[in-house]
């Protein structure tokens, strides 16, 4: 277990900008919007040998009644319960507000070591204005810019003085398979997320778009280390005008073309919509195994499933390989099966056909009389990527090309992935 550092501090001090500096890459949504990080972010960052756990949490005021920002006091509170070091971010511009008193506060009141950050300090000029914050009680005063990335290491040389230096891992850690979680708004991702997980993981609220930056956790299952990524609600492109989720649509296709499989959500109680179809699509695209989550079948007024599966099957045509999940996220009911089904998925995708194989079942297939197949072969795996050499007088048609594909799923299976035919002339 890594020691954990947790970045507190009110909204829009730029706790996002500087978790980003800390793990050396954008992770964390940023932008002059507050509010736009809600659940806590984890990375892995490492400083002088030192490697840490650092964890980005949303904007707290401690006091607000409203459901979200409470959730999101909720979420930074089981991540400062198991901190090893606190950095209480406070905007170097601005006054020290109330909000930033009952955080010092409630800092104090848990015994965790604090370390403040003064942050927006950009020149040496500026230096000064850090001073007037050692009124919050705190002995490490850091100015730092996380913008401009200065000051960081002065105080990360603070923070982590009392690590202990990463050792030499005495064997690779095996592969864990990463799963994105895709769907629009509402549908129940962050609800199945902390279903997967068996913990509170993700804000969930009836309001749609509350998760945006993309929240990972990991749960080792019949000895596989599974790390599901729930990623934000993706609407319409004109429905999509904050610059919030604009940046969330953005990191989830991200998130999809790095996952080993994806878990489209769908909702049993509105049906299949065309968004369903757009939002299937990314993963289809990119070439990823697919597990169709129908979520909500507790509550579903006409639970037929052959019904829902045709239904299914006639929006999705191009996702006919994608095994059909019917489960509840919120009972748990049919959640367990998810993990055999990505499993198959994973591994099908990863699968490999003998050239020699491959060319005699190419050899009993009937093609148009002017195209004739010199031979195939598979170029590469996830997904199953399979070059059809032809003798150079035409390429093969896209219709060729699905037909190839589906005799081979039927002659190879490839369950739950979907196969690319590429045709080269010779």
């Amino acid at each position: 277990m890594l020691p954990s550092v947790v970045i507190v501090g009110r909204p829009n001090v730029g706790k996002s900008t500087l978790f980003n500096a800390i793990v050396g890459q954008r992770r964390s949504i940023t932008g002059n919007e507050p509010g736009i990080t809600r659940d806590r972010i984890h990375g892995i960052a490492e400083h002088r040998g030192r490697r840490f756990e650092i964890i980005d949490t949303g904007g707290l005021l401690p006091d607000d009644p409203d459901l979200i920002p409470r959730e999101i006091f909720r979420q930074a509170r089981v991540a400062l319960d198991a901190a090893s070091q606190v950095i209480l971010l406070i905007d170097g511009r601005a006054e020290i507000t109330g909000a930033d008193r009952e955080l010092a506060i409630l800092l104090r009141r848990m015994g965790k070591p604090v370390v403040l950050a003064v942050n927006k300090i950009d020149t040496a000029k500026n230096e000064t204005l850090a001073h007037e914050f050692h009124a919050l009680g705190f002995p490490g005063v850091f100015p730092v810019s996380a913008e401009h990335r200065t000051g960081i290491a002065e105080m990360l040389d603070h923070v982590t003085a009392g690590f202990a230096p990463a050792a030499e891992p005495e064997s690779p850690p095996p592969e864990a398979v990463r799963v994105a979680i895709i769907g629009r708004p509402n549908v129940g991702k962050s609800t199945l997320l902390n279903a997967l997980v068996g913990s509170d993981r993700a804000i969930v609220s009836p309001v749609a778009g509350t998760t945006r930056d993309a929240v990972d956790e990991s749960v080792r299952h019949e000895g596989i280390e599974y790390v599901f990524v729930d990623t934000a609600g993706i609407r319409r492109k004109g429905k999509t005008k904050k610059m919030a989720e604009k940046l969330s649509v953005v990191m989830a296709r991200k998130h999809i073309e790095s996952a080993e499989c994806v878990l489209v959500v769908l909702d049993a109680t509105e049906g299949v919509v065309a968004l369903d179809a757009n939002i299937a699509g990314y993963a289809d695209k990119a070439g990823r195994p697919v597990v169709l989550c129908v979520n909500k079948w507790d509550a579903a007024v006409r639970r037929d499933k052959k019904a829902f599966v045709e239904s299914i099957r006639d929006e999705l045509k191009f996702l006919d390989y994608a095994p059909v999940a019917f489960l509840s996220a919120l009972t748990g009911a049919g959640v367990g099966q998810l993990f055999g089904l990505i499993r198959r998925g994973w591994g099908s995708a990863s699968e490999r056909v003998a050239t020699g194989e491959l060319n005699r079942f190419v050899a009993t297939l009937e093609f148009d009389r002017d195209v004739r197949v010199k031979y195939i072969t598979q170029a590469g795996v996830r997904p199953p990527t399979f070059v059809v050499f032809t003798d150079g007088r035409r390429a093969l048609h896209f219709s060729a090309e699905r037909y190839l594909a589906n005799r081979l799923r039927e002659r190879f299976k490839f369950p739950g992935a979907p196969i690319v035919v590429k045709t080269r002339r010779q």
